[in-house]
């Protein structure tokens, strides 16, 4: 909602009262979890959080796969877990490369696909790690998103912020794009802001974009083979982000097609789009069956400044011994 990112207005007065509901209830179950009186559930093994304050993303994606890339670098044995927002089930799944997103979810595919490592999806996510654990040898976890699910402890908590549109208008939903408060910040061990300037003691994080890949077969595309006017697609949290990397480029979109996170993609979305067309790699695994020759993703990788796998490992080391 774009009344989220500009000064709080008439909008988020009017639905301040579900706003208040909103944080009471909020607040009501951080204190019964606080208190025992709601379960928690605490790994065998080191359990990192990826996660963000506000709906939409925020690049939360790239940051698990660059983490798990550091930690398996490091020697370690990384495995990773998500909710599998938008998927079908059954739950819990292990993820593989080529599992259906429609099964397993677009970011758990994506995730699976590009590091390679051992994946499990699920709502309950003692459910996902259990079935990770038995089915394979891991020895820390990272879970894409879940700061908010109380219901499983956790050993370090990174925040990924967008650097544009940060906390938006500071209100919780409905009124604001926030799940929890500012406060929560300073509560966390790591705070990654992707573009824009990061604060003292924040991350800065750069998306460095790789060179397109055909939807259909991964086949790599030089930039310089693209022609000049293309067609753009995202359905991720912020398109815009995606579009303007695209225009940067000195590519002239002759067309943004934008939808929303998430989005369930057939190819009626497509119809009458002809020519190169140009998506995010999160789109792409869930656009791969029906995808005309002419369809490239454009992968990125995250760049932080300054190194957070080396602070994060330090962690590891200093309270868990990895």
């Amino acid at each position: 909602m774009d009344f989220w990112y500009q000064k709080a207005g008439w909008q988020a007065w009017l639905l301040s009262p579900l706003t208040g509901l909103f944080w009471l209830v909020s607040a009501l179950r951080r204190l019964l979890f606080r208190l025992g009186l709601k379960k928690v559930y605490r790994a065998p093994v080191p359990v990192i959080i990826v996660g963000n304050l506000s709906v939409g993303g925020n690049g939360k994606t790239p940051v698990v796969l660059a983490l798990a890339e550091s930690l398996k670098e490091a020697g370690l044995k990384p495995g990773l877990i998500a909710r599998g927002y938008g998927a079908k089930g059954p739950f819990p799944a292990l993820v593989k490369a080529d599992s259906p997103a429609a099964a397993v979810g677009d970011e758990a595919r994506l995730l699976a696909k590009r590091s390679g490592l051992p994946m499990a999806v699920g709502p309950d996510r003692r459910a996902a790690i259990e079935l990770l654990l038995a089915d394979q040898d891991v020895d820390v976890i990272i879970s894409d998103d879940g700061l908010q699910h109380y219901a499983l402890s956790r050993d370090i908590e990174i925040v990924v912020m967008d650097g544009e549109r940060r906390l938006g208008n500071g209100w919780l939903l409905p009124s604001g794009p926030l799940r929890e408060g500012a406060w929560r910040l300073d509560k966390v061990d790591f705070v990654v802001v992707n573009g824009g300037m990061a604060g003292p003691g924040q991350y800065a994080m750069t998306l460095n974009q790789g060179l397109p890949k055909r939807v259909a077969d991964d086949v790599e595309l030089p930039w310089e083979q693209l022609p000049a006017r293309v067609k753009a697609a995202a359905g991720i949290g912020n398109p815009g982000r995606f579009f303007a990397s695209l225009a940067q480029r000195g590519l002239e979109l002759e067309r943004r097609l934008a939808f929303a996170d998430h989005h369930a993609f057939s190819a009626a979305d497509f119809a009458g789009v002809e020519g190169t067309l140009l998506m995010t790699e999160k789109d792409a695994v869930k656009c791969q069956p029906f995808a005309a020759d002419s369809w490239y993703y454009v992968p990125v990788e995250a760049a932080f400044g300054p190194n957070l796998g080396e602070a994060l490992l330090e962690i590891l080391r200093s309270r868990h011994g990895l």
